[in-house]
């Protein structure tokens, strides 16, 4: 009986530090790199919606994927639900990954950070954005991570140059963007 309770002790013990574990993660803020100004006056409501990738720094999670969207959704906790969709054209399959996203100090600035893989999050930097919410520049935490976003499946050739301009004065190497294909 005595080990029986030393069990459940020790089990509801690490379940706790487990718990604390992930709240101690879930409360602090990413760093933001130097470089980087996110928008202010951010309408956390404006931006909920769905939005076409236009081009992205590919990483191994996107690799070979095309039709790629993401979809944010504000829950009643004020967490943002982040769902993103994309088709790998090379296995002929849909890929999903589904997050969330909490804000990186205040709630009226664009610096979120974003977690798919538990307590881990990841800075989501909305630096330049269009006053209707229709396109975005979003940076990640370095140089590796850079999405252009728009609520249409194409963008101006003014807005990508702008775009593109903004990224290349903070270092991104935009010859290394993928352009999302739509079809």
């Amino acid at each position: 009986m005595m080990k029986k309770n030393n069990k459940i002790v020790t089990s509801l013990a690490l379940a706790g530090l487990g718990g604390l574990f992930y709240l101690c993660l879930n409360k602090r803020k990413v760093k933001i790199p130097n470089y980087v100004e996110v928008i202010e006056d951010f309408d956390t409501e404006k931006y909920m919606g769905k939005w076409y990738e236009i081009a992205r720094i590919d990483f191994k999670y996107e690799k070979n994927l095309k039709n790629v969207s993401a979809t944010y959704l504000l829950n009643k906790n004020g967490i943002i639900e982040v769902h993103n969709l994309g088709f790998d054209y090379i296995n002929n399959k849909w890929k999903d990954a589904n997050g969330k996203a909490n804000f990186n100090g205040e709630m009226d600035k664009g610096a979120l950070k974003v977690s798919f893989f538990g307590p881990f999050f990841s800075g989501y930097n909305i630096v330049m954005m269009e006053p209707d919410y229709g396109t975005a520049l979003v940076f990640g935490e370095n140089h590796d991570y850079l999405w252009i976003l728009s609520r249409e499946k194409t963008i101006s050739t003014d807005i990508k140059q702008k775009y593109l301009n903004y990224a290349q004065e903070k270092g991104y190497n935009t010859a290394n963007l993928t352009w999302t294909i739509h079809d």
